[in-house]
């Protein structure tokens, strides 16, 4: 060991390089490394928006555990109340980056969905674990899944409204999607409007929609409540789908690249804990659901994150495609096809007037020569493909090679 080594080693320090070790880069070595300023974070103390969902949970445990001093950072998880605050707050710097809708950056960069900004996607933070939640109304009426709301909507005519959590996010396509697959109309048969994740089962209470397409814990807490059903989880949509992303602006990666770098690390080792025992997806469970989180009870949150759902008409099932945060690696690939699947739903819906240069866009975004290099620092599996083929609900098949014929080629669009 060098002299300068020793010294800049504290105690304290190498007793985190013998405990903490193991994933990724030797805290020793990178406390060196530090010290003579090679690869510091530009920014010690970094700002990550979140909204109150489950899958919130990489970046409050990344805090809370102190993954994130391991890697040279100071992670405040700030507590935001809508998806457009968090894009305002990403857009003018208020946040320097956020745990946030896929199909928002998207939306962002192409000014498709507010200010227009070069934005970033560093990596995907969680798969699967939303919902569509129908009202108890309808479900009494018989509407329980897609082809049986579809039905009653033929027979009793009305205005349906369902609602997403932001207009070309995830939740907006999840429901869109899903009501295509069952016949309906997105556009032209039901209203569609936006309220933000926590609103949710307060506004179906009130009668403010019959439907919803949210990130957990809202489904379940309707089930709770007595006013909502669970119609289909979104990976009965699509097994494994994108969700959630931590997302930044462009500017932000390239002013701030070893703080980019540090945070990544913290996230990604948070998802690995999360991911490696029933234990850690418990006491994640309890951390989270703190009032400076989700705020909400425990039993809303820790069923659905072991795969225990139920519907909430008597129907239980053991899921293996609950919310995953880390999957060996799966869950984070900032895959290309992704970003572009949410690309060529803007155009099927009319958010996009014309077709973009899809593959084009989706490498602007997604950070694939960031994402490879700290993976390949932490000895974490990286696919060989960046693109990846699924079927979905209505089995149609996506694989990112033709988008613009993938997204014509559907026969309900707007």
């Amino acid at each position: 060991m060098t002299d300068l080594l020793k010294t800049s080693l504290n105690r304290r320090t190498v007793l985190q390089a013998a405990t903490m070790g193991a994933v990724g880069v030797s805290p020793a070595l990178r406390a060196l490394v530090h010290a003579q300023g090679s690869d510091a974070p530009e920014k010690k103390e970094v700002r990550i928006g979140f909204i109150p969902l489950t899958d919130c949970a990489s970046v409050v445990m990344a805090s809370v555990l102190g993954f994130d001093k391991k890697y040279g950072v100071t992670i405040i998880p700030t507590k935001e109340a809508s998806w457009a605050g968090v894009r305002d707050k990403l857009v003018n710097g208020e946040l320097d980056f956020a745990h946030v809708l896929y199909g928002l950056v998207y939306g962002v960069h192409l000014g498709t969905a507010g200010p227009k900004k070069d934005m970033a996607v560093l990596m995907s933070i969680n798969n699967n674990g939303q919902a569509i939640s129908l009202s108890k109304a309808l479900a009494d009426k018989g509407a329980v899944d897609g082809p049986s709301l579809a039905k009653l909507m033929a027979k009793e005519k009305r205005e349906y409204t369902f609602a997403g959590t932001f207009p070309t996010g995830t939740h907006a396509m999840w429901m869109h999607y899903w009501l295509a697959a069952a016949g309906i109309n997105p556009i032209s048969g039901a209203k569609l409007i936006t309220v933000p994740p926590p609103q949710m089962v307060a506004n179906m209470r009130v009668g403010n929609m019959d439907g919803f397409c949210v990130g957990e814990p809202w489904n379940h807490r309707a089930i709770m409540d007595g006013i909502g059903i669970t119609a289909n989880t979104t990976q009965d949509i699509w097994k494994d789908h994108p969700e959630k992303v931590l997302g930044t602006t462009a500017d932000f990666v390239k002013k701030n690249p070893n703080t980019t770098r540090a945070v990544m690390m913290a996230v990604l080792e948070a998802s690995q804990w999360i991911d490696a025992s029933l234990s850690n997806k418990m006491k994640m469970a309890e951390t989270v659901a703190q009032k400076a989180y989700i705020n909400t009870s425990v039993d809303v949150i820790n069923q659905r994150i072991l795969g225990r759902y139920q519907n909430g008409l008597g129907k239980t099932w053991d899921d293996p495609n609950h919310m995953k945060f880390f999957n060996d690696g799966a869950v984070n690939f900032p895959y290309l096809s992704d970003g572009m699947w949410f690309l060529t739903q803007h155009k099927r819906w009319g958010l996009l007037k014309s077709h973009p240069d899809y593959l084009a866009v989706a490498k602007q975004i997604n950070q694939i020569d960031l994402y490879k290099s700290v993976a390949s620092a932490m000895k974490i599996n990286v696919p060989k493909d960046v693109m990846r083929t699924s079927k979905l609900i209505d089995g149609v098949v996506w694989d990112g090679k033709d988008p613009a014929k993938y997204a014509d080629g559907f026969k309900i669009k707007a």
